[in-house]
């Protein structure tokens, strides 16, 4: 196996070497691809707008990047090396458009011998170019179009999957440079080559350079070199990302095509052991993975890439011009879907602290191709307006990561390397492009480049402000200072007052009056351009004050945030004037926990003071509010607060109890005086626990006891004789009898062996067998799972699945589990998917070899053949409901509805083959999402959980175990954590339907719409 893949790779690095010594007059157009002037008809643009060529082969290929700078050249990235070849055929070319007709028809080559550039940024006199683990400088400085001058700025990025490496540098309206980054992906196939972990990210040979943490965390970065600052943002984005007109940071990854950073990596960093799980919001109303409309004939489709879903969103733009007509004049916001042949649009609008992304058309997309060579990867907003859209062109897109080995091998993944095309989008009736004739920008004197930054076009005005700034110039201030206040435009001023900062010479007066403005979006950025001023200026703080009332929710937002650096008495009464006024909003919540100046036991007694029933939003902030209580160091406050809650005061108290109880307990297992704490409330705990009335508060006092690793063993004790009592009373009930049982987790066991075996019998009620077999598998070695073997044919399929869970905790366990099913005494297809990856990937080579042998199994190919006559079957919709209702419907939805959400939405395969969909079915493996991967994390204290990480910020992840299951982990508390590679989540269900099931399944899956519109 080694020696095929090691060959695979050679023969790979050969190709690589043809590509470079290619000549691209001997293009070869086969396999279905097309000539460029036949390109532009087989796209459909949406009404109102036209398509034409502006570039193509034999110019360019396998664009990935342009940018257009402040003369009209026109810059343009190939990354011919993706997705393999690492022998530095990348290039940046240099375009000109000779003849003045607004098409490139001359190309120089500004650079070569770049492994796998993706992303190029105008910058000083020169360009930025990402190319992983570097971010270089390329200047050409005798003006030949060539560059002579390449330094390297940044390093330390993984050099990873190329499409997640750090790539589409962006200039900030704040002045900062931008670097969109994914971290790395793990590789199974190409481990040596892809493997790179990173390093510490760090200027180029500056021993004084701040250091980021391995690879960023696998988050964005953002830098200022001559300030020598470097920092993390917050989250990550995989292949693009874009700012509105407003600074506002959006994102984008394979299937979640757009979200929003809310938080701020700076404002988390006030308070580093809160833990906030996300920063980001998925904005858009129509679904995190959204339904795309994909025209293509033939498409070719790979084998782990599903059809009429988001799979490979990149290039997120903003428009922020005015050319387009509306609404795309208005906040539209564009996406690239390279395997399905399009890009995707939406209009975003104003929704509390974030966004929402609507659809513009319900079934029809911006922008499609019918060709499926087509590869939109990546925009640009040009001088002109118009919306530059680069096609990739390649027959292949699909990483071979997510392919079968026999595609890899058969070839083709660089079919369409020597071609490349850019098409310009605009208006219908828009002349050609006269940008390519030259632009003077870059000659502009001061007072001209000053005017430019109330353009309506983004691209002059942050062209225009990077050049003020790159000159340093003083002379600009004053004109500025007058743009800033009295600038017609609001982008003008705007532009004006972050062209000041970036000159470090904004005034504090000129800040204050910018508080006052009238457009929302100045007063916003006002308040951030105050933030580095604090504690200069008391005046300024006083400004901020004034400002509690504003009535726009995002600059209460923004004004929440900053002020949360002030410790103060009157700062923190503005917050929560705010954080009332908004607290239905989670980010603000979120944001105010991070204020420097809450005392959280002052605002949590407020709080409850004025806690009204059903308020959703305040047992929110209490459940976080005690949450940081229970970690802190005030021992006597959580004591009280544990008294208060567990005490006895009726119904109505009971959901406020509750979210009291469940703060603390998470607070509490990162206190690390919790067992002194527990220790002294141990008594009224434990007599909480038995005699409160509501079974939710009960289990709260449990969950508390628990997290100490020792108790009083007299009052445990006197506990468990009352619990088995108890437990053992059929005049109680089943839900009473399991719970009072449970008490024995806190001791051992082994002294209630016989009781708990008596308990685990058909007569008992399912509560209490599932809680005897809970408790009595806490005792170590076979002796429960002897039992288990020995009662197997009595236990219904409800205590099966807790039974078997029992196997899973010990090897020699283990090893008992697979004896019986290799003797058929329990069936493989009782294990399920996550029992059966657990065996699959065991530690014990022994163990994992020996279930692999037994369950691993050509599922696709024995059932899909035994399954084809469903294919020739007529499927009935309706039944195929009923189907999936029962056999799917525990871990799936369809558009939403009727299921569970913990695997993809089976609404996006309604354009799937029904031979894709067998596939699927039989073979879950063959299809895993994006997003839905498996992990497995090893915690400190020993235990394992495996699931679907939901979210995750540098302090916490949020890992979702099972249906509707979703758990918090402190990185802190994680020892390892690594991907499951290849495994679904969604079980083998082939063989537990019939054939006409199949057929009927199928059937609804490809029309759900219909049954739903029936329903």
């Amino acid at each position: 196996m080694l020696g095929c893949t090691l060959l695979r790779l050679g023969v790979l690095f050969l190709i690589g070497v043809l590509f470079a010594c290619n000549d691209q007059n001997s293009i070869r157009y086969e396999h279905g691809a097309v000539l460029p002037e036949d390109g532009v008809s087989t796209y459909e643009v949406a009404a109102g707008y036209q398509i034409e060529l502006i570039a193509s082969e034999p110019l360019i290929a396998d664009p990935v990047d342009m940018e257009i700078d402040e003369y009209g050249n026109m810059y343009v990235v190939e990354m011919s090396g993706y997705p393999l070849d690492n022998s530095h055929t990348g290039k940046i070319k240099l375009l000109k458009d000779k003849d003045g007709n607004g098409v490139m028809d001359e190309d120089i080559l500004f650079a070569d011998n770049l492994m796998f550039p993706n992303g190029i940024l105008r910058w000083k006199q020169g360009v930025l170019i990402t190319d992983a683990p570097y971010v270089l400088y390329l200047e050409d400085t005798d003006g030949d179009g060539h560059a002579d001058v390449r330094d390297t700025l940044l390093t330390g990025f993984s050099l990873s999957n190329p499409h997640v490496n750090v790539n589409n540098p962006l200039y900030g309206l704040d002045n900062w440079v931008y670097l969109s980054h994914f971290g790395r992906i793990g590789t199974r196939k190409y481990e040596e080559t892809f493997g790179d972990l990173g390093e510490e990210i760090r200027f180029w040979e500056r021993p004084d350079s701040p250091r980021l943490p391995k690879n960023a965390g696998s988050k964005s970065v953002r830098f200022k070199l001559e300030e020598n600052k470097l920092e993390m943002m917050s989250s990550k984005s995989q292949f693009g990302h874009t700012f509105d007109s407003w600074g506002h940071y959006f994102l984008t990854h394979n299937q979640n095509h757009l979200y929003h950073e809310v938080l701020a990596a700076k404002y988390l960093n006030r308070k580093p052991n809160l833990l906030i799980t996300s920063t980001t919001e998925t904005i858009s109303d129509h679904g995190e993975v959204t339904e795309i409309y994909q025209i293509t004939t033939n498409p070719d489709r790979q084998l782990f890439t599903p059809i009429g879903v988001s799979t490979s969103s990149s290039g997120v733009t903003y428009y922020a011009a005015d050319l387009f007509l509306p609404p795309y004049s208005e906040n539209g916001i564009f996406v690239a879907e390279s395997v399905s042949n399009l890009v995707h649009a939406d209009v975003v609008k104003s929704r509390g602290a974030t966004f929402e992304a609507s659809r513009v058309y319900q079934r029809k997309e911006f922008l499609a191709s019918k060709d499926f060579w087509a590869r939109p990867v990546n925009m640009y907003v040009g001088p002109d307006g118009a919306l530059y859209v680069l096609d990739y062109y390649r027959r292949i897109i699909e990483h071979p990561e997510w392919m079968s080995d026999e595609v890899v091998d058969a070839g083709g993944l660089y079919d369409g390397h020597d071609m490349g095309r850019i098409y310009r989008i605009s208006p219908v009736g828009t002349p050609n492009a006269s940008w390519t004739k030259g632009l003077n920008l870059g000659a502009s004197t001061t007072e001209e480049l000053a005017k430019f930054l109330g353009h309506n076009n983004r691209w002059w005005r942050i062209n225009a402000q990077r050049l003020l700034v790159d000159r340093m110039d003083k002379a600009s201030v004053p004109i500025l200072e007058r743009m800033a206040i009295t600038d017609r435009s609001a982008f003008g001023r705007l532009h004006a007052l972050w062209t000041l900062h970036g000159l470090k010479a904004l005034k504090m007066m000129t800040i204050e009056t910018a508080l006052q403005d009238e457009d929302a979006g100045i007063r916003e950025n006002a308040i951030l351009l105050a933030e580095p001023n604090l504690e200069k200026s008391s005046e300024l703080v006083e400004a901020l004050y004034a400002m509690a009332d504003d009535p726009n929710e995002k600059v209460r937002f923004q004004l929440l945030n900053t002020l949360g650096y002030v410790d103060s008495e009157q700062a923190w009464e503005v917050c929560e004037k705010i954080l009332f006024r908004d607290i239905e909003d989670t980010w603000v919540q979120l944001s105010a926990l991070t204020a420097v100046s809450l005392n959280p036991e002052i605002f949590l007694q407020t709080l409850l003071s004025q806690y009204k029933t059903g308020n959703s939003a305040y047992l929110s902030m209490i459940r976080n509010l005690t949450e940081i209580v229970g970690s802190g160091s005030e021992v006597n406050k959580i004591k009280d607060l544990i008294r208060t809650a567990l005490a006895i005061k009726g119904p109505t108290s009971i959901e406020l109890d509750s979210a009291v109880l469940a703060g603390l307990t998470q607070g509490l297992k990162r206190n690390e005086r919790n067992e002194i704490i527990i220790k002294s409330e141990q008594a009224l705990l434990i007599n909480t626990f038995f005699s409160h009335p509501s079974k939710t508060i009960r289990e709260h006092s449990f969950q508390i006891l628990k997290i100490a690793k020792e108790h009083d063993d007299e009052k445990v004790n006197n506990g468990t004789r009352k619990a088995l009592n108890m437990a053992t009373d059929t005049n109680l009930t089943g839900e009473l009898r399991a719970q009072m049982l449970g008490f024995l987790k806190l001791t051992d066991p082994a002294p209630y062996e016989k009781e708990l075996q008596n308990l685990i019998n058909p007569s008992e009620e399912p509560e209490v067998q599932i809680m005897a077999l809970q408790v009595y598998e806490k005792l170590p070695g076979t002796e429960v799972t002897v039992f288990i073997l020995d009662n197997w044919a009595f236990m219904t399929p409800k205590i099966r699945e807790v039974a078997l869970d029992a196997f899973m905790s010990e090897n020699d366990r283990i090893e008992l589990l697979l004896t019986a099913l290799e003797n058929n005494k329990i069936q493989k297809s009782s294990l399920g998917w996550q029992r059966s990856v657990q065996l699959n990937s065991n530690g014990d080579k022994k163990l994992r070899e020996r279930a692999r042998k037994l369950l691993t199994r050509d599922a696709s190919r024995a059932l899909a053949k035994q399954y084809q006559e469903s294919l020739e079957m007529t499927g009935d919709i309706t039944n195929g409901y009923e189907v999936f209702k029962t056999n799917c419907a525990t871990c799936h939805q369809v558009r939403g509805m009727n299921g569970v959400s913990y695997g993809p939405d089976l609404g996006t395969v309604h354009n799937w083959l029904p031979k894709d969909l067998l596939a699927s079915i039989m073979d879950p493996n063959s299809a895993i999402s994006p997003g839905f991967e498996l992990w497995e994390i090893e915690l400190n204290n020993g235990e394992n959980l495996q699931g679907i990480i939901k979210s995750e910020t540098s302090s916490a992840i949020s890992l979702k175990t099972g249906p509707e299951v979703e758990i918090t982990l402190n990185r802190q508390d994680i020892k390892a954590i690594k991907t499951l590679n290849n495994i679904s989540l969604m079980p083998e269900i082939g063989d537990q339907l019939d054939q006409q099931e199949v057929a009927d399944l199928i059937a609804f899956l490809r029309n759900s719409q219909v049954q739903f519109q029936i329903d």
